[in-house]
């Protein structure tokens, strides 16, 4: 069985798992820079995915503006932007693309310094995780 949110739910869908509508297209986008920040961000997202919170896209897509992704992402019930430090990179991208209809938080803006050459830990990915959860259930 898959675990859904922290649960074993087989059925679950996209964002029921998570406190949201089963029927809800929520889009994931993580940081993807060279920093622990950026690891988290990544790890959760891929995380959410796999428990059935949401379904991951590529945020370097939208940046190259592909209209076929950024048409994707605006289409979307909603979109999860994880940036990792204040410098708002992912936010800025969407920003940039027009795709307005979204909600982003930064792994920084929940005690973890960012750091370079230093992996992240398994407490700050829950705690990450956790903060995402609650911004799916919210919506």
């Amino acid at each position: 069985m898959s675990k859904c949110c922290g649960e074993s739910d087989k059925k679950a869908g996209a964002s029921a798992c998570c406190g949201g509508s089963a029927t809800k297209n929520v889009l994931l986008y993580a940081c993807s820079g060279g920093a622990n920040v950026a690891e988290i961000s990544d790890r959760v997202a891929r995380e959410l995915m796999f428990t059935g919170c949401g379904t991951m896209s590529c945020l370097a897509g939208i940046g190259a503006g592909i209209q076929g992704m950024i048409q994707t992402a605006k289409d979307a019930d909603m979109n999860i932007v994880i940036d990792g430090c204040p410098m708002d990179c992912a936010k800025k991208i969407f920003d940039k693309a027009g795709v307005a209809n979204y909600v982003q938080f930064k792994v920084t803006d929940l005690g973890i310094e960012k750091a370079k050459g230093v992996h992240a830990t398994q407490e700050q990915v829950e705690r990450v995780l956790a903060k995402a959860r609650e911004m799916i259930a919210q919506a």
